[in-house]
């Protein structure tokens, strides 16, 4: 009987390309099999102000769990009697080629796991030939003409210079693409982030290590909600950016489909459909369960991503039959930093690239774009 260590060699085997997992790790006959595992490493290695600052959502956290209890809700019907023998996970996602129909999405307080964060993930997802979406990190990669592909995430700016200025800038930079989030007008009300006295200076200069004293707030503790970010930002800023610069633009923290229309409208090259990981607004819906109606109102006329609660290969399908063409990964790949830092972004992504495979293989579809609805219900 296989032990973890060769179930995760034969694993491995399925996937085109070298392994990048290292040899300590393969050799740990403990080391983590799953995104849940993971997890469990990063919140040992990590203080608790960070761990919970990165797993937590807002209030009673009923969004939060919504996104993941959403993909138990969908269930997939597979195919049979057919040749499975090669499986292609490739994709293109505006115009990248890519080897899965996965990215890693905008995320705050990498500073929180490691010092110089943005950087190592960037040099993970080069690595792995993983599109990032990201504010920073990417400059000296880009300076030694690497091949990363870089969306640069932005929550927009209160009037028409800024915006065509910063839209021109990371054109000229060398991004991909725009990805604007669209969700953040204030600061949510995040109990344990307010429970913990948690101080957003941590944010630039990291948060304590495990079993530091936790110094007291710079400012007095008190309940961050109400800051404001982006109150002023409507439809108008795509109009700005775009006459700035050529490069697509992505609206993300889409669940209406009505918004999904005039995002449309308006020009977006793609949009994607998120609730900020359960991070704003709770209550909200939950990603997957908003994704089909958005997808509809769509029609095919722009791609569809989504975010939120991934957290096997299987749900990446799930996800792509319900009309996404490919998904942001938000806290896997943070999970994988916690725990080994440049190697666990890698380990976690090439672990969810093996499932997806896997469960195409198992779906009886050889292609992502042969993923479709006919494969999936709601029970």
């Amino acid at each position: 009987m296989m032990n973890r260590r060769q179930a995760l060699r034969s694993f491995s085997a399925f996937v085109a390309g070298s392994p990048l997992w290292s040899q300590d790790y393969d050799n740990d006959p403990m080391a983590p099999i799953n995104l849940h595992e993971f997890e469990e490493v990063a919140k040992r290695k990590l203080h608790k102000l960070a761990y919970d600052f990165i797993a937590g959502g807002t209030e009673e956290e009923y969004t939060l769990r919504a996104n993941r209890e959403a993909f138990g809700r969908w269930y997939l019907i597979p195919r049979f009697m057919r040749d499975v023998t090669n499986v292609d996970t490739s994709a293109t996602i505006l115009g990248a080629k890519v080897p899965f129909p996965f990215f890693i999405a905008p995320t705050g307080g990498k500073n929180l796991v490691l010092p110089n964060a943005d950087e190592t993930v960037a040099q993970a997802a080069l690595n792995t030939k993983t599109v990032l979406c990201s504010a920073t990190g990417v400059g000296k990669i880009l300076e030694e003409g690497k091949p990363l592909v870089w969306w640069s995430n932005t929550i927009g700016s209160p009037n028409k210079a800024s915006a065509v200025g910063y839209a021109k800038r990371i054109e000229d930079q060398g991004g991909k693409a725009i990805v604007l989030t669209i969700d953040n007008a204030y600061q949510s009300n995040r109990d344990r982030n307010n429970r913990n006295r948690f101080d957003y200076g941590y944010m630039q200069t990291g948060a304590p290590k495990p079993g530091d004293k936790i110094p007291p707030p710079r400012n007095p503790a008190r309940a961050a909600m109400w800051q404001p970010h982006t109150p002023s930002l409507t439809w108008e800023w795509l109009d700005w950016a775009r006459s700035g610069s050529q490069i697509p633009i992505v609206v993300k923290g889409v669940l209406h489909p009505g918004d999904a229309r005039m995002a449309i409208e308006r020009g977006a090259s793609a949009i994607s459909v998120s609730n900020h990981g359960g991070r704003q607004l709770d209550g909200a819906i939950g990603s997957l369960d908003a994704l089909p109606e958005v997808a509809e109102a769509v029609g095919g006329r722009i791609p569809v991503f989504m975010d939120g609660g991934i957290r096997r290969g299987q749900d990446i399908v799930k996800a792509i039959a319900l009309g996404a063409s490919g998904v942001l990964l938000g806290r896997a790949p943070l999970w994988g930093l916690g725990a080994y830092g440049q190697k666990g972004v890698e380990r976690v992504l090439e672990l969810l690239g093996m499932e997806f495979k896997l469960a195409m293989a198992l779906c009886g579809v050889r292609n992502v774009k042969d993923i479709d609805r006919s494969m999936i219900r709601r029970i």
